[in-house]
């Protein structure tokens, strides 16, 4: 529909291209078994290894996938460790697995992994359809991490892959029109925070960034097909006081009460002692809200800045809304480490 060519070798999937001649997926087969898959950011090997962790498995980057019959795939893959892998990357390999079940007539795919994120949830919903809900699907996320659970997950995905299409530090998806731009590494989609994308009356997409409820940057525009017209532009630098300040230790806990409440809940024990041992600051952080860094977190100081003015009861809960997700994420990845070395084969001290 947006001019991407899928070009064929000998009956199997070889390359996906996008309008531009940007290479998005190549694929190198022997017969019907995968011998390589390269995506934005990642290489699949085709070959299958015995994994501690998953059992049967395919290298991929810095980590491992559970394995896949390529030319019908009709599981969602568990990848080990999802964090080694350069972002973007998971969602382009995911794109490609619902692209190859779709030409193989698969009607639904299951996740069977032991890390059913919010974050998986929503690439997921990227490249399949689903009357499945994301409550269910993230119930139990901690213990299934910590389980190393490979049951079923009884939600279905059908294959609904998008088309990837490059733009200038970045690129655009596109299923009925732009879902989701990708600029300088942030995602911007309907109702993102803060990087969202915005409908215009031409059917085009405004890229922005949104603090407080009043935009704080335009990055780009797109038109109707995802062709970039303006930008893209750099987010302004924040001039703000508070940036590189820290939050008293008191305020800290509060938030860390709050946060608990919003993270899912079999998540709300662990993100609470998380955020009770670790470090807050005020940082200029561009188009993203809040992020993890060394010892500890950091959130934009706009939020100060828009919403602070509007009283400590709304801005602790802005605080909450967007540490929220960071915390849950460092949570599930913390315990991945933790179930990996778990089933590391132990040296025999005897």
């Amino acid at each position: 529909m947006y001019g991407t060519r899928y070009e064929e070798r000998d009956g199997r999937l070889a390359r996906v291209v996008d309008r531009t001649g940007v290479c998005h997926a190549e694929l190198r087969w022997a017969g019907d078994r995968l011998e390589q898959l390269i995506v934005d950011g990642a290489t699949v090997e085709g070959a299958v290894i015995a994994d501690p962790l998953l059992g049967d498995a395919h290298r991929v980057g810095g980590t491992v996938m559970s394995a896949l019959d390529w030319a019908r795939p009709v599981e969602v893959p568990a990848i080990a460790a999802p964090a080694a892998l350069p972002p973007g990357a998971g969602g382009a390999l995911l794109n490609v697995i619902a692209l190859l079940a779709q030409r193989a007539e698969v009607t639904a795919l299951r996740y069977a992994g032991p890390y059913p994120t919010a974050a998986l949830w929503r690439s997921l919903l990227r490249s399949f359809c689903t009357e499945g809900d994301e409550a269910t699907f993230t119930a139990g996320a901690l213990d299934r991490a910590l389980r190393v659970d490979r049951t079923p997950i009884a939600i279905e995905f059908r294959p609904a892959p998008h088309e990837r299409v490059a733009i200038a530090r970045g690129f655009v998806e596109l299923r009925r029109g732009a879902e989701r731009a990708v600029v300088d590494g942030v995602a911007y989609e309907a109702g993102g925070s803060p990087a969202r994308l915005i409908a215009r009356p031409d059917g085009g997409h405004d890229v922005e960034v949104w603090f407080g409820d009043a935009r704080y940057a335009r990055v780009a525009t797109l038109d109707g097909d995802g062709v970039l017209v303006e930008g893209p532009h750099a987010v302004p630098a924040s001039a703000s006081p508070v940036v590189g300040r820290e939050f008293p230790p008191a305020l800290c806990g509060a938030l860390a009460e709050l946060i608990a409440e919003v993270v899912p809940p079999p998540l709300a024990g662990d993100a609470r002692a998380l955020c009770a041992r670790s470090s807050l600051c005020w940082a200029d952080l561009g188009a993203r809200a809040a992020r993890e860094q060394p010892g500890g977190f950091a959130v934009h100081a706009a939020l100060w800045d828009r919403v602070g003015p509007l009283g400590l009861g709304r801005l602790a809960l802005a605080l909450a809304e967007a540490l929220a997700p960071v915390v849950a994420a460092a949570v599930v990845a913390r315990a991945a480490r933790a179930a990996t070395l778990e089933a590391l084969p132990r040296e025999d001290t005897r």
